[in-house]
Protein backbone atom coordinates (compact mmCIF):
# COMPACT_ATOMS: atom_id res chain seq x y z
CA UNK A 1 0.00 0.00 0.00
CA UNK A 2 1.35 3.34 -0.94
CA UNK A 3 1.54 5.71 1.75
CA UNK A 4 -0.69 8.33 1.04
CA UNK A 5 0.61 11.47 2.89
CA UNK A 6 3.66 10.85 0.67
CA UNK A 7 1.53 11.52 -2.08
CA UNK A 8 -0.12 14.29 -0.99
CA UNK A 9 2.94 15.96 -0.06
CA UNK A 10 4.70 15.50 -3.54
CA UNK A 11 1.48 16.96 -5.15
CA UNK A 12 1.50 19.67 -2.83
CA UNK A 13 -1.92 18.90 -1.48
CA UNK A 14 -1.11 19.50 2.47
CA UNK A 15 -1.46 23.31 4.20
CA UNK A 16 -1.64 22.03 7.94
CA UNK A 17 -1.81 19.00 10.27
CA UNK A 18 -2.77 18.19 13.88
CA UNK A 19 -0.08 15.29 14.45
CA UNK A 20 2.24 15.26 12.30
CA UNK A 21 4.14 12.21 13.80
CA UNK A 22 1.71 9.89 14.69
CA UNK A 23 -0.62 10.58 11.62
CA UNK A 24 2.76 9.26 9.37
CA UNK A 25 2.96 6.38 11.71
CA UNK A 26 -0.45 5.91 11.50
CA UNK A 27 0.21 5.34 7.45
CA UNK A 28 2.92 3.87 7.86
CA UNK A 29 1.18 1.36 9.49
CA UNK A 30 -0.39 -0.07 6.03
CA UNK A 31 -3.53 -0.44 7.30
CA UNK A 32 -6.56 0.87 5.30
CA UNK A 33 -7.96 4.53 7.54
CA UNK A 34 -11.44 5.22 7.51
CA UNK A 35 -11.51 9.03 6.91
CA UNK A 36 -14.06 11.96 5.92
CA UNK A 37 -14.83 15.21 4.17
CA UNK A 38 -18.16 17.33 5.17
CA UNK A 39 -19.87 18.69 2.13
CA UNK A 40 -22.79 21.41 2.95
CA UNK A 41 -25.49 20.57 0.42
CA UNK A 42 -26.41 24.66 -0.14
CA UNK A 43 -27.21 24.32 -3.57
CA UNK A 44 -27.67 21.55 -6.30
CA UNK A 45 -24.06 21.25 -7.42
CA UNK A 46 -20.78 21.42 -6.18
CA UNK A 47 -18.34 24.25 -7.64
CA UNK A 48 -14.59 24.07 -8.08
CA UNK A 49 -14.22 24.67 -4.02
CA UNK A 50 -15.23 20.84 -3.80
CA UNK A 51 -12.88 19.90 -5.83
CA UNK A 52 -9.55 19.91 -4.23
CA UNK A 53 -11.62 17.53 -1.54
CA UNK A 54 -12.90 15.20 -3.96
CA UNK A 55 -9.32 14.95 -5.80
CA UNK A 56 -7.59 14.37 -2.19
CA UNK A 57 -10.23 11.62 -0.95
CA UNK A 58 -9.50 10.37 -4.07
CA UNK A 59 -6.04 9.74 -3.61
CA UNK A 60 -6.33 8.46 -0.27
CA UNK A 61 -8.86 5.72 -1.86
CA UNK A 62 -6.41 5.13 -4.84
CA UNK A 63 -3.97 4.61 -1.63
CA UNK A 64 -6.06 2.03 0.21
CA UNK A 65 -8.04 4.02 2.63
CA UNK A 66 -11.88 4.11 3.03
CA UNK A 67 -13.88 7.43 2.45
CA UNK A 68 -16.52 8.99 4.05
CA UNK A 69 -18.67 11.55 2.49
CA UNK A 70 -20.71 13.19 4.53
CA UNK A 71 -23.29 15.57 2.92
CA UNK A 72 -24.70 17.88 5.60
CA UNK A 73 -28.50 17.83 5.01
CA UNK A 74 -28.10 18.79 9.23
CA UNK A 75 -25.66 21.88 9.55
CA UNK A 76 -26.87 22.91 6.27
CA UNK A 77 -29.35 24.33 8.53
CA UNK A 78 -27.34 26.42 10.15
CA UNK A 79 -24.29 27.08 7.25
CA UNK A 80 -20.68 27.38 8.36
CA UNK A 81 -19.95 30.97 9.39
CA UNK A 82 -16.24 30.20 7.93
CA UNK A 83 -15.35 33.01 5.55
CA UNK A 84 -18.52 34.18 5.61
CA UNK A 85 -19.71 38.05 6.46
CA UNK A 86 -23.31 37.79 6.50
CA UNK A 87 -25.59 34.56 7.68
CA UNK A 88 -26.58 32.40 4.67
CA UNK A 89 -29.82 32.01 3.91
CA UNK A 90 -31.91 29.38 5.24
CA UNK A 91 -33.13 26.19 3.12
CA UNK A 92 -35.89 24.33 3.72
CA UNK A 93 -36.02 20.45 4.17
CA UNK A 94 -36.90 19.99 0.79
CA UNK A 95 -34.68 21.50 -0.89
CA UNK A 96 -31.80 20.55 1.29
CA UNK A 97 -32.63 16.89 0.51
CA UNK A 98 -32.89 17.76 -3.25
CA UNK A 99 -29.28 19.00 -3.69
CA UNK A 100 -27.94 16.09 -1.38
CA UNK A 101 -29.78 13.74 -4.83
CA UNK A 102 -27.78 15.65 -7.51
CA UNK A 103 -24.52 16.38 -5.35
CA UNK A 104 -23.82 12.45 -5.19
CA UNK A 105 -23.99 12.06 -8.72
CA UNK A 106 -21.10 13.85 -9.05
CA UNK A 107 -19.05 12.54 -5.90
CA UNK A 108 -19.29 9.26 -8.20
CA UNK A 109 -16.88 10.46 -10.57
CA UNK A 110 -14.25 10.69 -8.01
CA UNK A 111 -14.51 8.40 -5.61
CA UNK A 112 -15.85 4.36 -6.13
CA UNK A 113 -18.92 3.09 -3.80
CA UNK A 114 -17.56 -0.33 -4.55
CA UNK A 115 -15.08 -2.70 -3.12
CA UNK A 116 -13.48 -3.51 -0.07
CA UNK A 117 -12.13 0.49 0.87
CA UNK A 118 -16.02 1.55 -1.59
CA UNK A 119 -16.92 4.87 0.09
CA UNK A 120 -19.74 5.56 2.18
CA UNK A 121 -21.85 8.43 1.51
CA UNK A 122 -23.85 9.52 5.31
CA UNK A 123 -26.05 12.31 5.89
CA UNK A 124 -25.90 14.15 9.17
CA UNK A 125 -29.58 14.96 9.15
CA UNK A 126 -30.10 11.29 10.09
CA UNK A 127 -28.74 11.96 13.68
CA UNK A 128 -28.66 15.36 14.15
CA UNK A 129 -31.94 16.68 13.61
CA UNK A 130 -33.24 13.85 15.90
CA UNK A 131 -30.61 15.04 19.04
CA UNK A 132 -32.55 16.02 22.47
CA UNK A 133 -30.98 19.70 23.13
CA UNK A 134 -30.62 19.99 27.51
CA UNK A 135 -28.30 16.21 26.62
CA UNK A 136 -26.39 17.58 23.78
CA UNK A 137 -25.25 20.70 25.44
CA UNK A 138 -24.60 18.92 28.37
CA UNK A 139 -22.07 15.69 27.24
CA UNK A 140 -21.04 18.02 23.97
CA UNK A 141 -21.55 21.51 24.79
CA UNK A 142 -19.65 21.30 27.97
CA UNK A 143 -16.13 20.33 26.83
CA UNK A 144 -16.25 23.74 24.09
CA UNK A 145 -14.59 26.64 25.75
CA UNK A 146 -16.32 30.25 24.40
CA UNK A 147 -13.21 31.62 24.67
CA UNK A 148 -11.79 29.30 22.54
CA UNK A 149 -14.20 29.43 20.14
CA UNK A 150 -14.32 32.92 19.30
CA UNK A 151 -10.20 33.27 19.21
CA UNK A 152 -10.75 30.65 16.05
CA UNK A 153 -10.47 32.37 12.71
CA UNK A 154 -13.98 31.16 11.49
CA UNK A 155 -16.12 33.71 14.15
CA UNK A 156 -13.05 36.53 14.03
CA UNK A 157 -14.95 38.44 11.13
CA UNK A 158 -18.21 37.42 11.88
CA UNK A 159 -17.61 39.03 15.86
CA UNK A 160 -18.26 42.59 13.96
CA UNK A 161 -20.88 41.91 11.78
CA UNK A 162 -23.28 39.96 14.40
CA UNK A 163 -22.58 36.39 15.35
CA UNK A 164 -25.41 34.81 16.30
CA UNK A 165 -25.98 31.97 18.91
CA UNK A 166 -27.24 29.73 16.01
CA UNK A 167 -24.28 30.02 13.56
CA UNK A 168 -21.93 29.44 16.76
CA UNK A 169 -23.16 26.36 17.42
CA UNK A 170 -21.71 24.95 13.75
CA UNK A 171 -18.23 24.32 14.75
CA UNK A 172 -20.05 21.63 17.62
CA UNK A 173 -22.40 20.26 15.26
CA UNK A 174 -19.58 19.47 12.99
CA UNK A 175 -17.53 18.03 16.18
CA UNK A 176 -20.01 15.86 16.92
CA UNK A 177 -20.18 14.45 13.27
CA UNK A 178 -16.55 13.83 13.55
CA UNK A 179 -17.53 12.23 17.02
CA UNK A 180 -20.30 10.02 15.41
CA UNK A 181 -18.15 8.78 12.77
CA UNK A 182 -15.44 7.45 14.84
CA UNK A 183 -17.77 5.51 17.04
CA UNK A 184 -19.82 4.06 14.05
CA UNK A 185 -17.31 3.37 11.27
CA UNK A 186 -14.31 4.30 13.13
CA UNK A 187 -13.23 7.25 11.28
CA UNK A 188 -9.94 8.59 12.22
CA UNK A 189 -8.68 11.15 10.06
CA UNK A 190 -10.98 14.53 8.71
CA UNK A 191 -9.88 15.77 5.76
CA UNK A 192 -10.85 19.31 4.46
CA UNK A 193 -9.83 22.99 3.19
CA UNK A 194 -7.78 25.34 4.63
CA UNK A 195 -10.71 27.32 6.37
CA UNK A 196 -12.04 24.51 8.09
CA UNK A 197 -8.88 24.42 10.32
CA UNK A 198 -10.96 25.99 13.23
CA UNK A 199 -13.74 23.18 12.90
CA UNK A 200 -11.92 20.00 12.23
CA UNK A 201 -9.73 20.90 15.35
CA UNK A 202 -12.88 20.83 17.42
CA UNK A 203 -13.69 17.76 16.23
CA UNK A 204 -10.06 15.87 17.07
CA UNK A 205 -9.93 17.81 20.60
CA UNK A 206 -13.66 16.38 21.20
CA UNK A 207 -12.90 12.99 20.85
CA UNK A 208 -9.34 13.58 22.39
CA UNK A 209 -11.28 14.83 25.44
CA UNK A 210 -13.36 11.80 26.30
CA UNK A 211 -10.09 9.69 26.60
CA UNK A 212 -9.73 8.51 22.63
CA UNK A 213 -5.89 9.42 21.15
CA UNK A 214 -6.14 8.29 17.63
CA UNK A 215 -8.24 11.01 16.42
CA UNK A 216 -6.37 13.30 13.48
CA UNK A 217 -7.45 16.66 10.81
CA UNK A 218 -5.59 17.38 7.49
CA UNK A 219 -6.45 20.45 5.61
CA UNK A 220 -5.10 21.12 1.63
CA UNK A 221 -4.48 24.26 0.09
CA UNK A 222 -7.19 26.50 -1.40
CA UNK A 223 -6.92 26.82 -4.88
CA UNK A 224 -6.06 30.44 -5.68
CA UNK A 225 -4.35 32.87 -8.63
CA UNK A 226 -1.17 34.73 -8.03
CA UNK A 227 -2.48 37.09 -6.05
CA UNK A 228 -4.07 35.14 -3.15
CA UNK A 229 -7.98 35.47 -4.62
CA UNK A 230 -10.00 32.39 -4.34
CA UNK A 231 -10.29 30.44 -8.00
CA UNK A 232 -13.44 29.25 -9.50
CA UNK A 233 -15.16 32.91 -10.53
CA UNK A 234 -16.13 33.35 -14.27
CA UNK A 235 -18.22 35.94 -15.53
CA UNK A 236 -21.30 34.31 -14.34
CA UNK A 237 -20.38 33.71 -11.24
CA UNK A 238 -19.66 30.27 -9.13
CA UNK A 239 -17.68 27.93 -11.86
CA UNK A 240 -20.13 24.74 -10.84
CA UNK A 241 -19.23 21.31 -11.61
CA UNK A 242 -22.99 20.60 -13.31
CA UNK A 243 -23.12 20.94 -17.33
CA UNK A 244 -26.31 22.84 -16.38
CA UNK A 245 -24.84 25.59 -14.78
CA UNK A 246 -21.88 25.74 -16.71
CA UNK A 247 -21.33 24.09 -19.96
CA UNK A 248 -18.43 21.89 -20.56
CA UNK A 249 -17.10 24.14 -22.91
CA UNK A 250 -16.69 27.09 -20.89
CA UNK A 251 -15.69 24.82 -17.93
CA UNK A 252 -12.47 24.05 -20.69
CA UNK A 253 -12.24 27.37 -21.05
CA UNK A 254 -11.32 28.35 -17.87
CA UNK A 255 -8.82 26.19 -17.18
CA UNK A 256 -7.57 27.07 -20.73
CA UNK A 257 -7.10 30.55 -19.45
CA UNK A 258 -5.55 29.95 -16.15
CA UNK A 259 -2.37 32.33 -16.33
CA UNK A 260 0.93 30.88 -16.50
CA UNK A 261 2.11 31.15 -12.89
CA UNK A 262 -1.13 28.58 -12.11
CA UNK A 263 -0.72 25.67 -14.73
CA UNK A 264 1.58 23.88 -11.82
CA UNK A 265 -0.45 24.06 -9.17
CA UNK A 266 -3.71 23.37 -11.52
CA UNK A 267 -1.64 20.22 -13.35
CA UNK A 268 -0.92 19.17 -9.30
CA UNK A 269 -3.95 19.55 -7.75
CA UNK A 270 -6.76 18.99 -10.23
CA UNK A 271 -4.73 15.99 -12.30
CA UNK A 272 -4.31 12.87 -11.63
CA UNK A 273 -0.77 13.20 -14.16
CA UNK A 274 2.08 11.36 -13.04
CA UNK A 275 4.56 14.20 -11.17
CA UNK A 276 6.98 13.28 -13.39
CA UNK A 277 5.09 14.72 -16.61
CA UNK A 278 3.81 17.95 -14.00
CA UNK A 279 7.07 18.81 -14.14
CA UNK A 280 7.63 18.78 -17.38
CA UNK A 281 4.52 20.73 -18.82
CA UNK A 282 5.17 23.06 -15.74
CA UNK A 283 8.66 24.55 -17.08
CA UNK A 284 7.48 24.87 -20.71
CA UNK A 285 8.17 28.94 -21.19
CA UNK A 286 6.21 31.64 -23.22
CA UNK A 287 4.16 30.26 -26.35
CA UNK A 288 4.73 26.86 -25.12
CA UNK A 289 3.10 27.04 -21.99
CA UNK A 290 -0.29 27.28 -24.03
CA UNK A 291 0.60 23.34 -24.87
CA UNK A 292 0.54 22.66 -20.77
CA UNK A 293 -2.69 24.43 -19.98
CA UNK A 294 -4.65 22.65 -23.11
CA UNK A 295 -3.56 19.69 -21.15
CA UNK A 296 -4.99 21.24 -17.86
CA UNK A 297 -8.26 21.84 -19.69
CA UNK A 298 -8.54 18.89 -21.12
CA UNK A 299 -7.78 16.33 -18.37
CA UNK A 300 -9.56 18.17 -15.51
CA UNK A 301 -12.89 18.46 -17.86
CA UNK A 302 -12.62 14.96 -18.59
CA UNK A 303 -12.69 14.40 -14.31
CA UNK A 304 -15.94 16.56 -14.57
CA UNK A 305 -17.60 16.00 -17.36
CA UNK A 306 -16.40 12.48 -19.27
CA UNK A 307 -13.75 12.10 -22.24
CA UNK A 308 -16.49 12.55 -24.69
CA UNK A 309 -16.90 16.07 -24.06
CA UNK A 310 -13.47 17.65 -22.75
CA UNK A 311 -13.18 16.57 -26.62
CA UNK A 312 -15.87 18.51 -28.06
CA UNK A 313 -14.88 21.26 -25.85
CA UNK A 314 -11.08 20.83 -26.96
CA UNK A 315 -12.46 21.16 -30.99
CA UNK A 316 -14.75 24.08 -29.94
CA UNK A 317 -11.35 25.69 -28.09
CA UNK A 318 -9.35 24.81 -31.66
CA UNK A 319 -11.94 26.69 -33.75
CA UNK A 320 -11.22 29.03 -32.35
CA UNK A 321 -7.67 29.61 -31.41
CA UNK A 322 -6.12 27.40 -34.45
CA UNK A 323 -8.61 28.05 -36.95
CA UNK A 324 -9.74 24.53 -37.07
CA UNK A 325 -12.20 21.69 -35.21
CA UNK A 326 -15.90 22.14 -34.62
CA UNK A 327 -17.76 25.35 -32.86
CA UNK A 328 -21.18 23.23 -32.07
CA UNK A 329 -20.63 22.44 -28.62
CA UNK A 330 -19.72 26.79 -27.80
CA UNK A 331 -22.28 28.15 -25.45
CA UNK A 332 -25.36 29.18 -27.57
CA UNK A 333 -27.96 31.93 -27.51
CA UNK A 334 -31.21 32.06 -30.09
CA UNK A 335 -32.14 34.94 -30.58
CA UNK A 336 -35.40 35.71 -32.72
CA UNK A 337 -34.82 36.95 -36.35
CA UNK A 338 -35.97 40.62 -35.52
CA UNK A 339 -33.59 42.95 -35.09
CA UNK A 340 -31.86 43.25 -31.63
CA UNK A 341 -29.27 45.89 -29.74
CA UNK A 342 -25.74 44.93 -29.17
CA UNK A 343 -26.22 45.96 -25.90
CA UNK A 344 -29.48 43.61 -25.27
CA UNK A 345 -27.93 40.57 -26.84
CA UNK A 346 -24.59 40.97 -24.02
CA UNK A 347 -26.82 40.82 -21.25
CA UNK A 348 -29.11 38.36 -22.69
CA UNK A 349 -26.08 35.53 -23.26
CA UNK A 350 -24.76 36.43 -19.84
CA UNK A 351 -21.16 38.57 -20.94
CA UNK A 352 -22.51 41.37 -19.45
CA UNK A 353 -24.49 41.61 -16.22
CA UNK A 354 -26.43 44.92 -16.99
CA UNK A 355 -27.04 47.29 -19.88
CA UNK A 356 -24.11 49.73 -17.91
CA UNK A 357 -21.81 46.96 -17.87
CA UNK A 358 -22.38 45.66 -21.54
CA UNK A 359 -22.23 49.51 -22.68
CA UNK A 360 -18.63 50.15 -20.91
CA UNK A 361 -17.40 47.03 -22.83
CA UNK A 362 -18.38 48.38 -26.05
CA UNK A 363 -16.20 51.22 -25.21
CA UNK A 364 -13.42 49.74 -23.83
CA UNK A 365 -13.11 48.01 -27.56
CA UNK A 366 -13.72 44.81 -25.50
CA UNK A 367 -16.59 43.44 -27.89
CA UNK A 368 -16.12 41.84 -31.35
CA UNK A 369 -18.64 40.25 -33.58
CA UNK A 370 -17.65 37.96 -36.49
CA UNK A 371 -13.92 39.24 -35.60
CA UNK A 372 -15.01 43.19 -36.10
CA UNK A 373 -14.85 45.56 -32.99
CA UNK A 374 -17.80 47.31 -32.65
CA UNK A 375 -17.61 50.31 -30.80
CA UNK A 376 -21.03 51.64 -31.19
CA UNK A 377 -22.84 51.32 -28.12
CA UNK A 378 -25.90 51.85 -30.44
CA UNK A 379 -25.60 48.84 -32.82
CA UNK A 380 -28.41 46.83 -33.65
CA UNK A 381 -28.12 43.23 -35.20
CA UNK A 382 -29.49 42.34 -38.23
CA UNK A 383 -29.53 39.16 -40.70
CA UNK A 384 -26.49 40.88 -42.70
CA UNK A 385 -24.08 39.58 -39.45
CA UNK A 386 -25.12 36.09 -39.41
CA UNK A 387 -23.55 33.54 -41.41
CA UNK A 388 -25.13 30.03 -41.95
CA UNK A 389 -27.20 30.99 -39.32
CA UNK A 390 -25.21 31.80 -36.69
CA UNK A 391 -22.74 34.94 -35.64
CA UNK A 392 -19.67 34.95 -33.23
CA UNK A 393 -19.87 37.37 -29.79
CA UNK A 394 -16.57 37.86 -28.64
CA UNK A 395 -15.51 39.60 -25.57
CA UNK A 396 -11.32 40.32 -25.14
CA UNK A 397 -9.66 37.49 -26.22
CA UNK A 398 -10.91 34.83 -24.07
CA UNK A 399 -14.95 34.83 -24.02
CA UNK A 400 -16.43 33.24 -26.94
CA UNK A 401 -20.26 33.08 -27.79
CA UNK A 402 -22.13 31.69 -30.39
CA UNK A 403 -25.25 33.06 -31.73
CA UNK A 404 -27.88 31.69 -33.50
CA UNK A 405 -31.10 32.71 -35.49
Amino acid sequence: MKNALTVLEERGYIEQMTHPKEMLELFNSNKPIPFYVGIDPTADSLHVGHFISLMVASHLQKCGHKPIILVGGGTASIGDPSGKTDMRKMLSREQIDANVESIKKQVEKFVTFDGTNGAILVNNADWLLHLNYIDFMREIGSLFSINRMLAAECYKQRLETGLTFFELGYMLMQSYDFLHLYNTYGCKLQIGGNDQWSNIIGGVELIRKIGKNDSYGLTFKLLTTKEGKKMGKTEKGALWLDANRVSPYEFYQYWRNIEDESVEMVLSLLTFLPMEEVKRLSNLKDEQINEAKKIAAFEITKLVHGEEEAKKAEEASNALFAGHGSIETMPSTHLEPSTISLVDVLVKTGIAPSKGQARTLIEQNAVSLNDEKITDCNYVLSSKDFTNGYAILKKGKKIFHKLEI
